[in-house]
């Protein structure tokens, strides 16, 4: 064979393998907003009858069931109800997509066998397969004038008896000045101490992100909401504590906030990250170690981005990147929390749009869980773009 055409082969080669690799993860012509129509279709209402507001549920599921905790209060849709918001564990069988019981988790001033909670708000959820009988559920109590420190709490639910623990105990703060409790103050110390600038916030700190196994660990973003603070943190093993690898703030002046953080292909983690000021839409960082991140910058597959929870997930070596547009929907509501995208990408760098959901209520705050070869998922809607209730539905 000629040097010719040696060359010619192996450059046909190579384009060869770059269209396999650029290969589309969708057919010709998907439909991702009817797609996203059929998935709300087949959703179902997880709140109780009596509660007025709710927001942002977190899942796990466990054979036939779904347990999704959520915090609910009983007096006015949205979630400033102040200490009126109380924290619940809903059971839901995935054969027959219904309701079983709402157990109630935590609520203010509540007298537990170990120990009474202070006055607060019993707010951001979130739930853990601790062993093969038991679930961990976590949640902040706060005082959310700031009057005090918040703290955040675990409580464990037996399978068996499908009831809680009488007790509650507080969750662990691991940085490199050593173990605290899980309070705002020494989140805040240790990101001061790499150079943040902002003031400190007495509440506000929650387990923000779903937790993802990476590699053996157990990791999640954390947050401080108030305070514009963020991290990439694991969870030990005992899932008693949360210790922080690498703080990611900047630019100061963007407020980033409510991340969701995963690993690319190469190695490189990767944080969506919600922004509070200039045109919110979102920001993206990118560490090789976990532990020093790049200054937050917007990136073009993500545009008209409003300032709400995104989501960042990988099922079956498929990224799952969700954000909400701040576009408006067709009849006319104005840009809320209307329209959430969902997409897929092999890379994490060219993603294709898999479902658009588009709702006359809000779509907003989803967490997506992989189960048995399914995709469940936990939504907040409302009407006028408030949190009234939490969906449960199946993706895919």
């Amino acid at each position: 064979m000629s040097r010719k055409h040696s060359c010619l082969l192996i450059t046909l080669m190579m384009l060869a393998g770059s269209v396999a690799f650029a290969d589309p993860l969708l057919k010709e012509g998907w439909d991702a907003k009817q797609t996203g129509d059929k998935v709300m279709a087949g959703m179902i209402k997880v709140s109780a009858p009596q509660v007025k507001g709710a927001h942002d549920a977190d899942l796990a599921l466990v054979g036939d069931r779904a347990y999704v905790v959520e915090h609910d209060n009983d007096i006015k849709p949205g979630h400033g109800a102040g200490n009126a918001q109380y924290c619940v564990l809903t059971v839901i069988n995935l054969k027959s997509m219904q309701v079983e019981r709402v157990i109630p988790m935590a609520k203010s001033a509540e007298a537990f066998a170990n120990v009474k909670l202070p006055s607060g708000a019993c707010f951001v959820p979130r739930v853990i397969r601790l062993d093969e009988h038991t679930l961990r559920c976590y949640f902040a109590c706060e005082d959310q004038s700031g009057r005090r420190q918040s703290q955040t709490w675990y409580r464990d639910f037996d399978l068996r008896a499908q009831a809680f623990s009488p007790d509650i105990h507080r969750v662990k703060l691991k940085t490199a000045d050593g173990v605290f409790d899980m309070e705002p103050r020494y989140f805040h110390a240790d990101a001061a101490k790499q150079g943040f600038k902002e003031p400190a916030k007495a509440f506000g700190l929650y387990l923000l992100d779903s937790f993802k196994q990476i590699d053996g660990r157990t990791l999640l973003a954390i947050n401080n909401f108030p305070g514009a603070q963020n991290a990439l943190a694991t969870l030990n093993e005992a899932r008693d504590t949360i210790e922080v690898i690498g703080h990611y703030n900047e630019p100061a002046k963007a407020r980033l906030t409510e991340s969701s953080v995963n690993r690319l292909p190469d190695g490189t983690w990767m944080a969506i990250c919600r922004s509070e000021s200039g045109n919110r839409n979102y920001r993206f960082v990118t560490s090789a170690d976990g532990k020093t991140w790049t200054r937050g910058e917007e990136r073009p597959f993500v545009s008209k981005g409003s300032n709400s929870k995104p989501t960042f997930d990988k099922f079956n070596g498929i990224y799952y990147l969700g954000w909400q547009e701040a576009s408006k929907i067709v009849d006319g509501h104005g840009a809320g929390r209307y329209i959430f995208n969902l997409d897929v990408s092999r890379d994490g760098k060219t993603w294709e749009r898999k479902y658009r959901f588009e709702s006359n209520d809000s779509f907003q705050y989803p967490t997506f869980r992989q189960h048995d070869g399914s995709i469940w998922f936990t939504v907040t809607q409302g009407k006028g773009g408030s949190t009234d209730r939490i969906m449960f539905g199946k993706l895919e």
